[in-house]
């Protein structure tokens, strides 16, 4: 996978959800356990093989750069897209001059994950894409039997306790590098939003269930459970 594949880790975002924690710390040097979120991203980068990571950075951006200064225990190449302003999850690539390769690998920094990565990366060849999402996911159970009625009121139906099963955007992508081609000039982008207008133009988007462990860390009560969690994983 390595050699045919950038990779970038957003991690520009403010972590609001998070305050008072993210006040002076970037939400993705805050600590699970003993080391910040976002080395758990690249010690598993570094796990296949990947040697030359993209950082981007905006919020305390200073302190993700000296970081990685300073703890590069896989002699990992960074290279730090500094954004001038706030650019969404997406809004980076269209730096474009950093990548090289024909795909493009996007995680973001506040994930807490074992997902195989050769596994998602050889089912987005195989499926002929043009971009991949990862999904997770969500069970939601409805405790109670639902009425149905049409618009004058009348009961049409009764269905008896049932669940849903939702996939949730996981936040990993891969991407053909033209796809960035649609990303605007320093504007706010979220990964999502690039998503959309792929689909507007006609684009094949594919989907890779997580199987794996997966937590992405927004807000306090994921926080909490990350470092619960960590206590037993093998990250």
């Amino acid at each position: 996978m390595h050699s045919k594949i950038d990779v970038v880790i957003m991690a520009g975002g403010k972590g609001n959800r998070l305050l008072p924690l993210t006040e002076n710390t970037p939400k993705p040097l805050l600590k699970i356990g003993d080391k910040p979120i976002i080395e758990y991203n690249t010690d598993l980068l570094a796990s296949y093989g990947i040697k030359h990571i993209n950082i981007a950075v905006n919020y305390l951006s200073d302190q993700i750069i000296s970081y990685f200064k300073a703890n590069n225990k896989h002699q990992i190449e960074f290279n730090f897209i500094e954004e001038s302003k706030s650019l969404g999850t997406i809004g980076a690539l269209k730096l474009k001059e950093h990548f090289r390769k024909d795909y493009i690998l996007v995680m973001n920094a506040d994930l807490l994950t074992n997902v195989n990565l050769d596994a998602v990366f050889n089912a987005f060849l195989s499926q002929k894409a043009d971009a991949l999402v990862t999904t997770v996911p969500y069970n939601v159970d409805i405790p109670h039997d639902a009425i149905e009625t049409n618009d004058e009121g009348i009961v049409t139906n009764l269905k008896e306790k049932h669940s849903f099963t939702y996939h949730l955007n996981a936040g990993i992508y891969i991407f053909k590098s033209v796809c960035l081609d649609f990303i605007p000039e320093n504007t706010f982008f979220d990964a999502t939003d690039l998503i959309k207008v792929l689909l507007e133009n006609g684009k094949i988007i594919r989907t890779y269930s997580i199987s794996g462990y997966w937590l992405d860390i927004g807000k306090p009560e994921d926080f909490e459970k990350a470092q619960e969690d960590i206590k037993h994983l093998k990250l």
